[in-house]
């Protein structure tokens, strides 16, 4: 059965998209200008996928810090934070390494870790695919000829791995909604230049890793928390040496994750199962 969702500004929940998954992996498109999604699906049509907003204000997830020991490596190490987070151990950096040889890493790759070790991920970007906009990118352009085949051939892909990709971007409130659940962790594209006036220069690892360059400076980080009060995500950043997690406004965040080079990708976790009748509300 054809399922068309809603203005996706309106409606998008982490519940919501946690159920589109169940519905089956593949890729969401939102329809331009409709703000609809499309999918091919079995969900009975007259199911009510909306879910009350919560009303806690602040919500925490414990993760633990992993530390990048490159310049590339910051998404591996937001892996393996997850992964400690949810409870599985054993799985350090190197370990992650080698499952995923490259050093131009994408979200893309990430989907694909998270999803091997059996979490419920589900992948936003507005970009399916290599933007190829972002090659003359300094940060994109010794890497993204080569890496153009590779990312399309996993988008391609992702469907019959079982990784569902959403077209389409998660709007500040939307994100604070899904991390005020308690039920999401999310790994978030960021510049680093955005970033930068939040770092106080004895918690960055140095200029080796992870510098700020003139440029659009791709970067990974956990967001585990938010706070109404402070109007603040926690993050998880793991070219930190400080291993307790970091506040930061909830618009700085938003203007470093919707930059230019980060196609707004988002990559939401489940951090408890959802039974199939929790489709039905």
């Amino acid at each position: 059965m054809r399922l068309i969702v809603g203005n996706h500004e309106q409606f998008l929940s982490c519940e919501l998209l946690f159920k589109l998954k169940i519905a089956g992996a593949g890729i969401w498109r939102c329809h331009e200008g409709t703000g609809s999604f499309v999918f091919s699906s079995s969900v009975p049509h007259d199911s009510n996928p909306i879910m009350p907003t919560p009303n806690n204000h602040s919500a925490v997830m414990e993760v633990p810090h992993v530390r990048q020991t490159q310049s590339w490596d910051c998404g591996l190490a937001c892996v393996v934070m997850v992964l400690e987070a949810m409870g599985i151990k054993g799985v350090d950096l190197d370990t992650i390494k080698q499952l995923c040889p490259t050093q131009s890493t994408w979200t893309v790759d990430l989907a694909y870790l998270l999803h091997r070790f059996g979490l419920n991920v589900l992948f936003l970007t507005v970009t399916i695919g290599a933007n190829p906009d972002f090659a003359s990118e300094s940060f994109y352009l010794d890497n993204m000829e080569e890496d153009e085949h590779r990312v399309n051939r996993l988008f391609r892909e992702a469907a019959s791995k079982g990784i569902t990709i959403c077209s389409c971007s998660m709007s500040a409130t939307q994100l604070q909604q899904a991390i005020l659940s308690a039920r999401c962790l999310a790994i978030a594209l960021v510049d680093k230049r955005k970033l930068s006036t939040w770092f106080n220069a004895t918690q960055l690892l140095g200029p080796q890793l992870c510098s700020v360059a003139s440029g659009y400076t791709g970067h990974y980080v956990v967001i585990c928390g938010y706070d109404a009060q402070r109007q603040a995500f926690l993050i998880q950043d793991p070219a930190r040496s400080m291993p307790s997690g970091m506040w930061v406004a909830a618009d700085v965040l938003e203007s470093a994750r919707k930059s230019f080079g980060t196609d707004e990708d988002l990559l939401v976790i489940s951090t408890q199962p959802l039974k199939t009748n929790d489709l039905l509300v």
